[in-house]
């Protein structure tokens, strides 16, 4: 009777750990996730002016080359 008792406290926790995993990577990634937009938005920005026409190839070049040197 006891080892039955053992074997279900076992299954318990393991499944109980597994929640509080997939809990605790949900709250990461929403965390982390605002700070990827915020990262890559000049350059998308940058692109976007790109494919309006508002700015030329070598200005292009160059404005990436400087956003590629600040990250």
């Amino acid at each position: 009777m006891m080892s039955m008792m053992d074997g279900s406290m076992i299954l318990n926790m393991i499944i109980w750990i597994i929640v509080l995993g997939f809990l605790i990577y949900g709250i990461v990634l929403l965390i982390l996730k605002p700070f990827d937009k915020k990262e890559d938005s000049s350059l998308q920005i940058l692109k976007e002016r790109y494919a309006r026409g508002e700015i030329d190839d070598q200005e292009f070049e160059a404005k990436k080359a400087v956003l590629k040197n600040n990250n």
